[in-house]
């Protein structure tokens, strides 16, 4: 009769016992659920910062190099007087633009200076280039006025100064490119040099202002210190009369 207590007693701390269990792993997986929205809510945030970071690193560099490059392709492609002209007034329009510019963006000075100069010379180029095309429109007047007149030697030599001339030209007008392409990667590469100078000098800048700060903070205290011990009544050494 006294057995069958026992035995209750036992299933009942087995129950309670399982019940622990059931409920410190319930726990434990909502721990880790919880634990696991976390990361990656963490995660999807770092994501996002990272996207945005590049959308604005993308937006915040503006491509002022190619100005030049259109401006020289322009006159480059020109054949007559008036598409020299547009050319020519194309650099124009983008000189004032990019004139202001230096004033709105002074992170990018290198890169603008570049293209305003490039800009200059293609607009310079441009009135050379008009009278060339003058040059040999005159020289081709006269090269039919000796067909005209059958003198084919001077004609033959007339039409090879063209070609030369025209050979020259070519090559020259693809020196220019080439020139302002160089010009813009040497002043991206100093851009790029200058931002990052200046992000390691900001980060030396705020690791150096905190030692200073306790550096200041320390001196004061001793300071003060010193002018306590200095202010503080010195006693007069007693001497013993009865020795």
């Amino acid at each position: 009769m006294g057995v069958q207590p026992v035995a209750g007693v036992g299933r009942e701390e087995q129950s309670e016992e399982k019940q622990y269990e059931l409920l410190a792993q319930s726990l434990k997986k909502q721990e880790e659920s919880r634990t696991s929205l976390t990361e990656m809510i963490q995660d999807a945030k770092e994501k996002a910062d990272q996207q945005r970071e590049k959308f604005k690193l993308a937006k915040a560099t503006p491509r002022y190099g190619d100005a030049p490059l259109e401006a020289y392709a322009r006159l480059s492609r020109a054949r007559t007087q008036a598409q020299v002209s547009s050319a020519a007034g194309y650099a124009r329009r983008r000189l004032v633009q990019l004139q202001a510019a230096q004033r709105s963006d002074p992170d990018h000075a290198d890169q603008i200076r570049a293209a305003v100069n490039q800009l200059k010379k293609a607009v310079g180029r441009a009135n050379k280039k008009k009278l060339e095309l003058t040059r040999e429109q005159l020289a081709r007047a006269r090269q039919k006025r000796m067909a005209r007149e059958n003198k084919r030697r001077e004609e033959q030599r007339i039409k090879q100064e063209l070609r030369r001339a025209q050979s020259m030209r070519a090559v020259r007008e693809a020196g220019y490119l080439r020139e302002t392409d160089v010009a813009n990667r040497q002043a991206d590469q100093l851009t790029a040099t200058k931002m990052e100078l200046r992000a390691q000098a900001e980060q030396l800048g705020s690791s150096v202002h905190p030692s200073v700060d306790a550096a200041l903070q320390g001196y004061c205290a001793g300071a003060q210190l010193a002018a306590a011990d200095v202010s503080a009544p010195m006693e007069a050494p007693q001497v013993n009369v009865q020795a």
